[in-house]
């Protein structure tokens, strides 16, 4: 087999694999680029973003230190009984705290208002554009735990997939002498869109 012919090969198969990964970031760029179509519709059915489950008493200092947060999440989700989950802590100011614990297929938040010693449980409704978003942006090695390491490691296979199937893609435009002409005004035009947009925004 000459490396021509393993070229084609390897483009054809690749492509084949990465057809559910390439769907999937293709489609969630959608509601990522019409955000306010989706919020609207959904605010013409007149139905809420989330439900509290719990509310109550909750008296304890917040950590001063950044690098504590993640641990005093955790805490406060085991105490919510929502722990078990990928999630993200985000302390919009000193007396408050959001711990986001999230699937691909729904969401909690926790909040914690230290000033007002309490603590508030809501559930997100489920909302195929978060559903797709989420899949999206979903990486990192943040979380603990087997399956969530796996998506991250599969995330990095796919990219280099890609860039190995737009290797492929290149060499075999090149071995094609007729249509190098056409190839290259492709490239050009692709090159020039994204440069300006890239410069300008």
């Amino acid at each position: 087999m000459t490396f021509p012919h393993f070229n084609r090969r390897l483009h054809l198969y690749l492509g084949l694999a990465l057809l559910p990964w390439f769907f999937m970031y293709g489609v969630s760029s959608i509601p990522f680029a019409h955000n306010q179509y989706f919020q609207a519709r959904d605010a013409a059915r007149n139905l809420p973003n989330s439900t509290v489950r719990l509310e109550r008493a909750l008296d304890l200092p917040i950590p001063e230190k950044d690098e504590e947060l993640r641990a005093f999440g955790a805490a406060l989700l085991r105490d919510a009984g929502v722990d078990g989950r990928s999630f993200g802590v985000y302390r919009p100011n000193a007396s408050r705290l959001h711990v986001y614990a999230f699937t691909f297929w729904d969401a909690t938040e926790v909040i914690y208002r230290a000033d007002q010693r309490k603590l508030t449980v809501e559930d997100r409704r489920f909302r195929w554009d978060h559903f797709l978003t989420g899949m999206h942006a979903r990486g990192g090695f943040e979380q603990d735990g087997f399956l969530q390491d796996s998506w991250s490691v599969v995330v990095d296979i796919v990219s280099v997939g890609m860039m190995v199937w737009i290797a492929s893609g290149l060499y075999m435009w090149w071995g094609l002498r007729g249509h190098r002409g056409w190839g290259w005004l492709a490239i050009l035009a692709g090159a020039a869109s994204f440069a300006g947009f890239t410069l300008g925004l």
